[in-house]
């Protein structure tokens, strides 16, 4: 009777869009997809930016693209393993910021203020990885063994992780950064940046994984139907706490990236950017409900977003209706998820 339950589950929990579709043909029904209806959008999106300002196609402003969407790619990729499993984690916005801030303050010795505890660059990275993995377990055993609902929990860590950051630095930016710190978000190989190159790296990966792996099987039954998975017998605990932790990871290497790439630590790094993780996840057909989504369709919705704020810089949009965009974007996502069935809310 036991494994009869456990057989059941497993052929019954949701694991959809992802390993679901790996060794059969693709219908029409999955061209449809969010994911795969972002193509059509990017080629329309190339020819108005072309046709709007002759920079767009120039080689410094795909440059710049490119590093831009490898630090938002490598958070929303964080997030989307988040929302797969079925969770929330609003505060990687915070731990894209502070654990940079963090360990440059307290292991190198940066003008703006550190405690310069040893000047050792291999100690600040170390620290940087640390203090994120510590946040995300942090978050999970809110989340997982308290039972806190995921939305407000790591809305307060948001609000809390924000305060550190401002009361450790008093506002200040640190600067003049060592360049193993600075060299992620600024190097390039082959005239490509360094950062988009570990971006389509992480994207490889972390595909082949959630579509190979077992574990990344578990992760969408999790994120599907968590009693099944359980019944199934998934580490539905450990699968959620490893989750919190890797996101937190990626969104520390995403501001790493991002603290590179201009040559320093503001106390505001990475403010605001966690709406934008959402708006791409959501363009690229991550279910909010949980257990659908690729990393690949997420990355393709940053890239998305990524050049349509590009687009609308070129043609000298005010900023203010620039920000407003994200908001409008989410909405038609969430419209066309709606409408092609992809995403079954309430």
């Amino acid at each position: 009777m036991k494994s009869e339950a456990r057989a059941s589950a497993v052929s019954t929990a949701p694991i959809v869009s992802g390993p679901a579709s790996m060794g059969r043909r693709k219908s029409l029904n999955d061209f449809l997809q969010p994911e795969w209806a972002i193509l059509p959008v990017l080629v329309l999106v190339f020819i108005v930016g072309s046709l709007l300002h002759p920079a767009f196609l120039s080689f410094d402003n795909f440059y710049g693209v490119m590093q831009q969407t490898s630090e938002l790619g490598v958070l929303t990729m964080g997030l989307t393993l988040v929302l797969i499993a079925g969770k929330f984690d609003l505060s990687l916005e915070s731990t894209f910021g502070l654990a940079p801030m963090l360990g440059v303050f307290c292991f190198l010795q940066v003008d703006g203020g550190s405690l310069g505890l040893a000047n050792s660059p291999v100690l600040a990275l170390i620290a940087i990885f640390a203090i994120a993995a510590a946040i995300g377990a942090f978050n999970g055993v809110l989340v997982v063994y308290l039972k806190f609902n995921a939305f407000i929990a790591t809305l307060a860590t948001l609000i809390l992780l924000r305060g550190v950051s401002l009361g450790v630095t008093q506002g200040q930016t640190l600067y003049s950064l060592p360049p193993e710190i600075t060299a992620p978000g600024q190097a390039s190989f082959l005239a490509t940046p360094v950062s988009f190159l570990v971006a389509l790296a992480l994207v490889a990966v972390l595909s082949v994984f959630m579509s190979r792996h077992r574990v990344g099987r578990m992760l969408y039954a999790v994120g599907g139907n968590v009693q099944a998975a359980r019944v199934a017998g998934i580490p539905v605990e450990r699968i959620l706490i490893g989750v919190f932790i890797v996101a937190g990871v990626l969104a520390a290497l995403a501001g790493l990236l991002q603290a590179g790439r201009i040559a320093s630590i503001p106390s505001s790094l990475g403010q605001n950017l966690i709406f934008s993780a959402f708006a791409a996840a959501v363009l690229g057909g991550v279910s909010l409900n949980g257990g659908r989504g690729t990393i690949a369709g997420a990355c393709g919705g940053v890239l998305l977003l990524v050049l349509i704020q590009n687009v609308l810089v070129l043609a000298q949009v005010p900023a203010y209706w620039i920000s407003a965009t994200t908001g409008g974007i989410i909405l038609i996502a969430l419209l066309v998820s709606k409408v092609s069935g992809a995403d079954k809310a309430n």
